[in-house]
């Protein structure tokens, strides 16, 4: 067991981030395992690589796992889908909630135009010189 106070909170804090990542990594194997049950039925494949690659990807977003590793299995998915002939999985779209119009108020009265006055260029400062390098 640590002694300094420091060492302590690290290891409150990783024990947090541990039980997290386990939930996460919990899902993730539902997930395939649910996905190789539908390859051996040959049901519900499209709706089981969803949910695998969206497992993926929150693990991803989470640090659980590479991105390299995720993208690696998300083809290794797509193969075995079409192996059997399931149809790819087409990315949902996102229906757009309908905006709100706000209200338009009466907009303030043009300023007249200022006339552009004329500035001087910046000036850049000369680079500094090095010094020699001192011989031993």
């Amino acid at each position: 067991m640590p002694i300094i106070k420091s060492a302590k909170k690290r290891v409150r804090v990783s024990a947090k981030a541990n039980d997290r990542n386990k939930d996460t990594k919990l899902t993730l194997r539902t997930a395939m395992k649910s996905f190789v049950d539908a390859i051996t039925n040959g049901k519900g494949v499209s709706e089981a690589q969803a949910s695998v690659q969206s497992a993926l990807d929150v693990a991803v977003k989470k640090g659980i796992i590479h991105k390299n590793k995720a993208a690696r299995k998300k083809v290794q998915l797509a193969k075995a889908a079409s192996a059997i002939g399931a149809k790819p999985v087409a990315k949902a779209k996102v229906a757009k909630a309908p905006v709100a119009k706000k209200a338009v108020a009466k907009a303030a009265p043009a300023k007249k135009a200022t006339p552009k006055v004329a500035t001087k260029p910046a000036v850049k400062k000369a680079a500094a010189k090095k010094a020699p390098a001192k011989k031993k």
